[in-house]
């Protein structure tokens, strides 16, 4: 395959940031219309599960696809898959427009899920093949803060475009067609580097499987205010909207501004500044734990937020600095499956904690604030990066 060795700057960069929101449109856009969706469908059979699903099943996809992404990235291109999941999440996102059968729906969303997989992970992959040192740190920061920053946006615009149909929102897909041109235009297939080209160097298992572990638990913290907040507000009586939105703003604050922290203290060993991101999520849940108040419940959200996106742009900086240019797509992939792992079991882990009661939810905030401490504590124990075998 022909590769190119230019200099990418401002406009790649950008593409590539903007590229890395599409598959959090996947994660919100149908959160506001579900009741009507549910409503439409209500005679289908398993309509129920099915809605509902409509909605996850791409971040499983994702999970599960991503690893799969990142291998064929590294053998065959990192651009080739980057544009024919493009053009795939266009046709898959649209499709909802059009389809009349609940069960075509979910299928479409699940190609929507293998999009994102080779989006996310292209995306991630290009960032660390074109920039290095601090400008690719300062990347990794700026993606966090943009996705976040995008996922308020598109839940807003989705709930907007929803006032009149379900189906409307579904539209914001075909976003896909104007990436597609400018992705073929100002993006290329990088050079391996001289000395490394020939050679294919082994996975650095020892110091990516913690982590990757790490990453999971780090999806698992990333929705629990998003899923839990406005059910532990109902319990203080705040059933608002507007004042549940509020809070969750401010944590998605707390997450842009924790990421933002990152291009001042990123020099900072990597254990201390995960140490310090664990226990500041921990800390935030904890907080959740014990309010008994909205006032409180909001500067908990912010301190959690703080945490996680501190938390995000140190490990894939870590995990980018552990490989080499064959193994990037790979390291990528498995980073993205690690993530929406933890964001799809988040759910799941809170209901296996509370076994359904809504008055058991600050038992389980509290007990995955702890484990969130003694994960901090934990990350005194990774390796130094001399010691991890870092090669970048």
């Amino acid at each position: 395959m022909r590769v190119e060795q230019r200099t990418a700057g401002a406009p790649q960069a950008l593409l590539l940031l903007l590229g890395s929101c599409l598959p959090v449109l996947g994660a919100v856009l149908l959160a506001p219309v579900l009741p009507r969706m549910q409503q439409h469908f209500a005679e289908t059979p398993g309509a129920a599960v099915l809605v509902p699903v409509a909605l996850t099943l791409p971040a499983l996809v994702v999970a599960i696809l991503a690893p799969f992404a990142g291998i064929i990235a590294d053998r065959v291109g990192r651009k080739p898959l980057l544009l024919l999941t493009m053009l795939l999440y266009t046709v898959c996102g649209t499709l909802p427009l059009w389809l009349e059968s609940l069960q075509a729906i979910v299928l479409s969303r699940a190609g929507i899920g293998l999009a994102e997989a080779g989006i996310m992970t292209c995306c991630t992959t290009l960032m660390g093949d074109y920039y290095s040192g601090g400008r690719r740190e300062r990347l990794f920061a700026l993606q966090m803060v943009v996705t976040s920053l995008s996922a308020a946006v598109f839940m807003g615009v989705g709930g907007y475009l929803g006032q009149d149909s379900w189906r409307t929102p579904f539209t914001l897909y075909a976003v896909g067609l104007l990436f597609l041109p400018l992705m073929a235009g100002l993006l290329w297939e990088p050079a391996a580097p001289p000395a490394k080209a020939a050679t294919r160097s082994s996975m650095p298992w020892r110091g990516l499987s913690p982590l990757l572990g790490l990453a999971l638990l780090a999806g698992l913290g990333l929705f629990i205010v998003p899923v839990q907040a406005g059910y532990l507000l109902n319990l203080l009586g705040v059933d608002g909207p507007q004042q549940i939105g509020m809070t969750m703003g401010g944590n998605q604050l707390g997450v842009v501004l924790g990421a933002l922290s990152f291009r001042l203290i990123g020099r900072a060993r990597p254990a201390w500044l995960l140490l310090l991101a664990f226990a500041m999520a921990g800390s935030g849940g904890l907080l959740m734990a014990v309010a008994k108040s909205h006032g409180a419940v909001s500067l908990a959200v912010f301190i959690n937020g703080l945490g996680i996106g501190l938390m995000l742009p140190t490990l894939i900086t870590r995990i980018m600095a552990l490989v080499d240019f064959s193994q990037r797509g790979r390291a990528s992939g498995l980073f993205t499956a690690a993530i929406f792992a933890g964001e799809f079991v988040s759910p799941l882990v809170v209901l296996m904690l509370t076994k359904g009661a809504s008055s058991a939810l600050p038992t389980a905030l509290a007990v995955i604030g702890g484990l969130q401490w003694l994960v901090a504590l934990g990350c005194l124990r990774l390796p130094r990066p001399a010691a991890a075998g870092e090669r970048a």
